[in-house]
């Protein structure tokens, strides 16, 4: 699993670039994703009314897209330096009185117990110390019947397709990343930790073994990303280790 301090510093210092390698590098698909993320978390209904948890929310994207739907939406990262932009982002989107974004850790997430509707995790459950527990701590936060939903990066199965994402994303994703950012280990953490993510059946397996009932997933764009969903169960998920040490949280 990553190291916490090392993820830290490695987003502190990207922060500014963030956004920008996000729509470009992915050129733009990455957006239609966590529509579709969102889409998932809502089971077919509106959006409107559900209050969302957005865990490793990063800048805010998917916590600001779900608010624009009308759903109460509350981000939380551990990464000061990328959260603190969101608010800035959420007032030039008119949706301040929608959102509130928090600094804090996805293993123990400062907030009440069955507080949402909903929680999902777009491209940051890869880089949380361990997945298990976020998953554990996903659940805390909604109530029963709600669903936990994760967008990540996957390897796509096809062997051709297979072999020129992983050269786009080992060779010149890396270089253009580290480019713009002016931090190429950043860029390269990327590809190394996709690659060594466990594949969609078995991640699936470890949900279904943490007791997430109705866990389901489908890969999006030929298998370059994967959607994973869960329901929590009536009574919850048993507890994480150390769940009861909560912190109160730094609003951004």
């Amino acid at each position: 699993m990553p190291d916490p301090q090392a993820v830290r510093s490695m987003f502190s210092r990207i922060a500014g670039t963030y956004d920008l390698l996000n729509r470009g590098l992915s050129m733009g698909v990455d957006q239609r994703w966590r529509k579709a993320a969102l889409r998932t978390v809502a089971g077919g209904r509106p959006l409107a009314g559900l209050t969302l948890v957005d865990v490793c929310t990063g800048t805010g994207d998917l916590a600001l897209l779900a608010a624009r739907e009308g759903a109460r939406t509350i981000g939380v990262d551990f990464t000061y330096e990328m959260v603190a932009r969101a608010p800035g982002k959420a007032r030039g989107k008119g949706l301040q009185g929608d959102t509130a974004f928090v600094h804090g850790d996805a293993l123990a997430l400062p907030l009440p117990t069955a507080c949402a509707d909903g929680a999902t995790v777009a491209f940051g459950i890869r880089n949380t110390a361990d997945r298990g527990r976020t998953l554990q701590e996903m659940a805390r936060v909604v109530r029963p019947g709600g669903r936990v939903v994760v967008l990540e990066f996957t390897t796509p199965r096809s062997r051709l397709f297979g072999a020129l994402y992983r050269g786009y994303f080992t060779q010149v994703l890396p270089r253009l990343g580290g480019a713009v950012s002016g931090d190429g280990d950043a860029y390269e953490y990327l590809p190394r930790t996709v690659l060594a993510w466990p594949d969609p059946d078995a991640f699936q397996a470890e949900w279904e073994a943490l007791g997430f009932e109705d866990c389901a997933h489908r890969t999006l764009t030929g298998g370059i990303a994967c959607l994973h969903s869960g329901t929590v169960p009536e009574g919850g998920l048993p507890a994480a280790a150390g769940a009861d040490a909560r912190g109160a949280g730094v609003p951004a």
